[in-house]
Parts: structure tokens; sequence; C-alpha cells
């Protein structure tokens, strides 16, 4: 019997930038030499389009507000600075917790296991067989703590292993060696008995698991695991009184739950109470593995889901980007629905054949010989020809199909992807006017779209351009007022900044914009643009700030402390489950906290950069919702931003960098945008190490360079990365005449693409250079790495 079996696990987040004109096939992003940004991607998705309009991001990806960072209307321009101060003095934190006789022992089994750290750390990541036999000699050697913490790292590497039988016998002789993670030992061990089809041995773990074990973070998925364990051995009934005394609390709504309560019923015989939570399960998380679970137990029990249900289960994969589960589950529902009209059939091949567009694996010919329907399935029909005509660079037949689309179906979804898509293919075309009707036109018949705020940009950028400033002015307020939490708020400040300066002559009002966009957005991209351009400008007369200024949100600062709580058993734990290599469990344990939105971004990153994770350390920061580009570095905890922005391999860093002439700063700043400084890194492009070189670039150099018995894998190598890595780097350098702004695009996108934009020559500026870039993630990763450059001149002046 198939039993779900919950795990919490952690890896590495990608997080993708939003409204893509292009992306790359790597976060990261590479260099000409690595692999090549997309041509032609397709619009940006409503996923990424709704990240654009619900988070308040920087330039970099995820740079957004949450609720540790919330942002209030402005009441003036000249009080941003004194308020910020004033909410930075009256900070107010919970008082130190004082030490128990929990916190005492939790500390002194911390202290007891600090030895064992790089020992487990190393049996996780490898799980070789001199790395087992290590941790269990100081298991051996270490009775107490000691050994209850090795026989933990031992048993979560079984897990890993898939060895369930040897992880729970470790995770028993764990209980029996130390409590102070004997939650861990109780919940962990259950959960290997019950892989290993042994549930009976789980009853005893499991049973009044919260009384035995308060406070652990375990306690709300404990009752699930027990049911498991009853339901694995075929007795519901039990499954039912662990579960049912459960339905009013907030673990009712998590799938798994509702799975097991589902399975519960299903095996005492009530199926229709099953069928109810099963198809709900297969309704309402289509994504989730209980949904694939649920459709099965429906199909056991002879319980057929509608046409409808069907339907709706297979737009939700569509949705969420799942193209080849959703075409098959339309063909699927085509061929086994018997008594489908005519026409749902048609429809329901064009849904299917949606799905082939999104794979590339449909031809012009399949499309065109789709059946004709109306209302949105015919809408859906000429969208398809549209993106067909995009691809095929036919422009006047692109252009034909969406005026037919405004014609007939000015209100389809589809239209708006279409117009969002072809504004896209305008902009990488360099055929502003083009563009600039799509975007327009988008935001005009689709104002509440996800794509507006975007497109509402691109418009106005457009429209820079085309040097029809007085429009990119109407427009960058526009942007500003409606669309205050957007990414483009930076720009939209700095542009119409400089259309005050430059076309206007307006420097008081542009000094304004500067001042505004610098306080507010502080550690951006554009924010160190507006300080260069008030520097030039000088002091001016005051004028009164434009209303539109009124409309940027202001700055709340979060309520940090750069003190962590020493006796706090969550942390204390924390840092235990870091010496016994349970990393996965170091960031729920820190959060099950009631204070830890004070200092559990600070105490998570600083625990994983105590055993050289630094990846993990600042991947944690970046992830922690605090939006610190946005805040004064002097109103944020030093630890904060010595975290954020590491220095691992300074001295090779700045020892290589010396020798290629570049500044150390401006490598640091490549390398974390490129690996996060995890010198193991390979990405799905086949880019290696720190600096992400593919490996034909790293033989050439190396063979250059006289590096004799070169390895691709010599690329995994710190100091072999940084040394072929930044000749690389001056090498772009150098073809680009030392520009770095050119250079980090061609490191990006590649020379071609970059020579082809700087063919243009029609720019004023560097700045309007890299604002103009067409891809997306070029343009982030550009504007990125110049910011954090500054940033670690500023932490690290002199280093």
């Amino acid at each position: 019997m198939a039993v779900l079996v919950r795990f919490l696990l952690v890896g590495m987040m990608v997080v993708l930038g939003n409204g893509a004109v292009a992306q790359t096939a790597k976060s990261a992003g590479h260099s000409h030499s690595h692999s090549k940004v997309a041509k032609t991607a397709k619009k940006g998705s409503s996923a990424q389009a709704k990240t654009s309009a619900a988070k308040k991001r920087g330039t970099v990806k995820g740079n957004k507000t949450s609720k540790k960072t919330t942002r209030k209307t402005r009441a003036s321009v000249s009080t941003r600075s004194a308020k910020s101060r004033r909410i930075a003095a009256h900070r107010k934190h919970h008082a130190a917790p004082k030490a128990t006789a929990r916190s005492i022992k939790l500390t002194s089994a911390f202290h007891a296991t600090e030895q064992l750290r790089p020992m487990a750390q190393q049996l996780t990541a490898t799980r070789s067989a001199a790395a087992y036999s290590g941790v269990e000699s100081y298991a051996r050697s270490h009775p107490g703590e000691g050994a209850a913490a090795a026989y933990l790292a031992l048993g979560h590497a079984y897990m890993l292993d898939h060895k369930y039988d040897d992880a729970a016998n470790a995770f028993r002789q764990a209980s029996r060696a130390g409590k102070a993670l004997d939650d861990y030992a109780d919940y962990l061990g259950a959960q290997a008995s019950l892989q290993a089809g042994r549930g009976a041995d789980a009853y005893a773990l499991l049973d009044n698991f919260a009384e035995q074990h308060p406070g652990s973070i375990f306690n709300a998925d404990a009752p699930v695991m027990l049911a498991d364990a009853y339901l694995q051995q075929a007795n519901p009934q039990a499954a039912l009184k662990v579960l049912l005394p459960l339905q009013e609390t907030q673990q009712a709504s998590h799938v798994g739950f509702r799975y097991a309560l589902g399975r519960a019923y299903q095996m005492s015989g009530d199926t229709a109470r099953a069928a109810a939570i099963f198809r709900s399960i297969y309704l309402k998380e289509p994504l989730s593995f209980e949904a694939g679970q649920s459709r099965a137990q429906l199909q056991t029990m002879g319980v057929p889901l509608t046409v409808a249900e069907r339907k709706i289960h297979a737009d939700q994969l569509f949705n969420a980007k799942q193209y080849s589960a959703a075409s098959e589950e339309y063909h699927a529902i085509a061929k086994d629905s018997d008594g489908l009209s005519a026409t749902d059939l048609d429809v329901l091949k064009l849904y299917s054949a949606v799905c082939d567009l999104k794979l590339k694996h449909i031809s012009r010919k399949q499309v065109e010989a789709l059946p004709e329907t109306t209302g949105d399935s015919a809408a859906l029909k000429l969208y398809m020809l549209a993106e067909l005509s995009r691809d095929e660079d036919d422009e006047a037949g692109h252009d034909a199909l969406i005026a037919q689309m405004i014609q007939r179906f000015p209100q389809s979804r589809w239209l708006e992807e279409a117009l969002y898509s072809g504004g896209n293919m305008y902009l990488l075309k360099h055929n502003e006017k083009q563009a600039t009707y799509h975007y327009s036109m988008l935001v005009k018949m689709f104002p509440n779209s996800l794509y507006a705020p975007s497109a509402h940009w691109r418009a106005a950028w457009m429209n820079y351009r085309l040097r029809n400033y007085a429009e990119a002015a109407r427009l960058m307020d526009e942007q500003i007022q409606m669309y205050p939490s957007g990414v483009e708020v930076s720009s939209a400040l700095y542009w119409r900044a400089r259309i005050y300066e430059d076309e206007e002559h307006n420097f008081s009002q542009a000094v304004n914009y500067y001042r505004v966009l610098s306080t507010t957005y502080t550690n951006f991209y554009y924010a160190n643009l507006a300080r260069e351009r008030l520097k030039v400008l000088g002091t001016q007369t005051p004028v009164a700030p434009s209303p539109v200024l009124s409309a940027v949100p202001q700055l709340e600062v979060p309520d940090l402390t750069g003190e962590l709580p020493e006796n706090e058993p969550h942390l204390i734990k924390a840092r235990l489950l870091a010496n016994a290599a349970l990393n996965e469990y170091i960031g729920p344990e820190i959060q099950a906290s009631e204070t830890s939105s004070e200092w559990g971004a600070l105490a998570e990153a600083e625990i994983y950069a105590s055993y050289g994770e630094y990846t993990r350390s600042v991947q944690s920061m970046k992830h922690c919702g605090i939006s610190f580009y946005s805040l004064p570095v002097d109103q944020v905890p030093a630890l904060y931003w010595h975290l954020l922005f590491p220095q691992p391999y300074w001295p090779d860093v700045v020892a290589e960098s010396k020798k290629n002439g570049l500044d150390p700063y401006f490598v640091a700043s490549l390398i974390r945008q490129e690996s996060e400084f995890n010198a193991g890194a390979v990405s799905r492009a086949n880019a290696y190490g720190l600096m992400q070189l593919i490996p034909s670039v790293g033989k050439s150099i190396a063979k250059k360079q006289k590096i004799k018995h070169f390895k691709t894998n010599d690329l995994l190598n710190a100091k072999v990365n940084l040394e072929l890595g930044t000749i690389n780097l001056k090498q772009v350098l150098d073809r680009f005449g030392g520009q770095k702004e050119y250079a980090l695009a061609a490191y990006n996108a590649g020379d071609s693409p970059v020579r082809r934009w700087m063919s243009s020559n029609d720019y004023k500026d560097i700045p309007e250079f890299v604002e103009s870039i067409p891809y997306s993630e070029t343009r982030e990763y550009v504007q990125a790495i110049l910011r954090n450059r500054e940033m670690y001149r500023i932490l690290y002046p002199g280093s």
C-alpha cells in the first residue's frame, strides 16, 4: 500500500525575473562563451507579470517587500529622511530570554557536538563509505548528546540513500543516547519506519507526540503521519480516531491531512465522503502529489470525474505551465468522454493544440487545420496563428491577425496575450513604433492586466527612445501614480528626472525626483545614478515637489536586531541541527520562535555561513522578504550586509583580479550574480564553478596559460576557476573597450546581440543603452552587478 510521507526539503531556489522579453537557460546568466540568451522568447507569463504587479522588487530578483518591509503613501518628500531616522530610533525589541534549564541543556549539547559539524556536513554532501565510517566512529567515542547528534546525522544520510531500515535503527540509537533533539529522533524515526513498510513501529513514536515534545516543529504533522501509519497497517478506524478531532484546526486545510482523511474514509467503507475529498484535492491542488493519488483512488473506487472537472484540472495545469501534462489530459478527455458534442470536442482540440504550441510541437499547417469555432476558442486559434507568424518573422501576417482579434474578440484573454507577445517581438526588432502600439493597446484594452505595469513602462520607454519626450514624460509620471508598487518605479523616477533636466531644463524639479529616488530606493542601480546627477546639478533653487511624487511608496524600516537571543531554545536547536547536518530543518526551527521576525533571517544566514555554506547563506538573506536594497546601510545591522555580501575566496579574488587589472569588487559582484559563491555549481547550460565558465572556454584559456593536464572538473576548483575566469572577463572587457556595461551584457547574452544593440548608435549615454537592452534578464543582470559592486565598496572599504 502506497503511503504518502511528507519531507521537509530545501533546494537551490531559482527566482525568475518578471515580464521577461527573453530568458536564458539558467538564472545566474552567462558569458557569450556560456549559453546564449534565447533570442525570441515569447511574452512574459501571467505568473511573471503577476509577480511584477504584486511584489515590490529591485532590479535583481528576490528584492521584495513583505510583512517585514511595508510601504506607506508619502506625506511629503521632505519628511522622508527624518521619518526614517525616527522609525529607526524607536525600534522596540522583545527582551532577550533568560537562561532556562532547557536552554542550558541545549547549549551544552551544542558545544558537545561542535566537532561533529564538518564530519556530518561531509556525510550529507557525499555519503561516501569513509564519511559514514567517520561519523560512526564519532558516535562510538562521544557518548550522550554527541552520540545522539551523530546518529541523527547517520539516520538522515541513510534516508537520503533510501536505506530506511538502517535509518530507523540510527534514529532509535539517537533517541536512546540524548534528549536535546529527541523530537527529531522520534519523528524522523517514525518516518523511516513508515518508509520501510513497518508502520506499526511508528505508533509509539507518534502517539501523544505534542505532549511528549512541546514546542516541536513536527507537532502539526505528527498526527497525520500517525494516521498514515495506521492506514499502512490496514487500521482505518484508528486513523479516523486520530484525524477527526483535528478537522477544525488549521492542519485540516493541508492537502496531506485531507488525503489521509480521504483514505481513512475509503478504507472504512465510506466511499461517498472519500470521493468528495479526493475530488476536492484533484480540483483544488492540481500540482500536488496528492492530486495524482486522489485521481488513482477515484478510479479504484469506480467514481468517475465529470468532463467539466477534468477540464478544470487540465486548465489549471496549463496555467501552471505544465503544458505536457495538460495536453495529455485534454487528449484523454476527448478520447474517453463519450457523449461530448462536436463543439466540445473541437474546443478540446484547440486547447490541446495551444499546449503543443507552447512546447513547439505544432506547425502552421496543423493549426490551420483545426476546426473553426466561436467565442474564446476562436480567439485562441487566431492567437496561435499570430504566434506562429511571429516565429516565422511574418510581421504583416501577425499584425493582420492582431487587428482581426481586436475587431472580433476585444475582451479575450488571448488578445491580451497576443498584444504583449507582439510588443515583445517588436521590442526585440528595435521597432519602437510598433512595440509602442502593441503595449499601449494592451494597457488601453486591459488596464487591469497582469501585464499592464510592464507594458505601460515599455510604452513610456519606447516614446523616450523615439524622442517623443512630452509623451514619455506623461507616461512616466502616470507609471509612478498608477503602479507605485511595480518594479518599474525606480526607472520611471530616474528617466522622468532626466527629461526634466535634459529637455525641460527644470533642474529644480529634476533634483526633487532624484532625491526621492535616492532616499526611497537607496541602493538600487538607478539610485546610484541619481546621486551622480545630483552631484552634477549641485544646489538648485527649491521648488514645490511635483504632486506625482506623493504616490511614491514610503519605506518603513523593518524591526531588525543585530543581536541574537542566545537563550532562545529554537535558535540553539537550529545551531545543533547544523552540527548534525539536518540543514533543511534549520529555517523551520528558527521560524517556530515567536520573536523570529526580529532576528530569524540573520540567525539562519549566520548558521549557514558558520560552516562555509555561503551560497545557502546568501540565498536565505535574499529570500527572507526584507527589501534590503531600499534600506540605508546605516539603518540595518552590519551583520546583515556582510551575510548578504560575503567575501569567500577573497584573497584569491583580489590576487587574480590584480593580475588582470580588474576591480576585485566588480569580480566579487559578478561571482555573486553568477554562482552565489558556489564553487561546485554546474548549470543546466553546462557552465562551471564560481564564474560559470563553459568547459571549452576554460580549456582554451588553460591551453594558452600552459596549464597541463587540464580537465573540465578542474573548473570546480575555486582557485582554478578564478584564475581562468578573471582572464576570460578581462578578455570580454577588452573586446568592448573596457566599458563594463557592454562587457557584462556580453558576458550574459553573448557578443553578437550586444554588437547589434550597439550598432543602433543612437543612445545618449550608457544608462540609456542599459535600459534599452531588450533581454530583461540581461538588463537586470547588468544593473545588479554594477549596483552590487557599489555595495561591496561601501561595506569593505580598502579591502
